[in-house]
């Protein structure tokens, strides 16, 4: 069973949120969706993903907040460094 699957379901998540009335609503962009592998290759299909619960969101009167910032971090890198307390990230 999946428990949460916003990436599907942005539509009727945000159809949600409409009915209830939130006026906006705060998310975080995770670093591996974009950059899977921590740099290089852009994810164009997180990309999107994020391109379209904006305009979603935009669409039903949310106003998006943006954290840039989460803690998540690409397997890649933590597997290379050693997680969050290198130097090095």
């Amino acid at each position: 069973d999946v428990a949460c699957d916003h990436y599907h379901r942005i539509k009727s998540d945000v159809e949600l949120m409409k009915s209830l009335g939130l006026k906006a609503y705060r998310f975080s962009i995770a670093w591996p969706r974009i950059l899977p592998n921590g740099d290089g290759e852009i994810n164009q299909a997180g990309i999107d993903f994020y391109n379209e619960l904006i305009d979603e969101l935009l669409a039903n009167g949310i106003v998006p907040w943006v954290t840039l910032y989460h803690w998540d971090l690409p397997q890649v890198l933590h597997d290379k460094y050693g997680g969050w307390l290198s130097k090095d990230i």
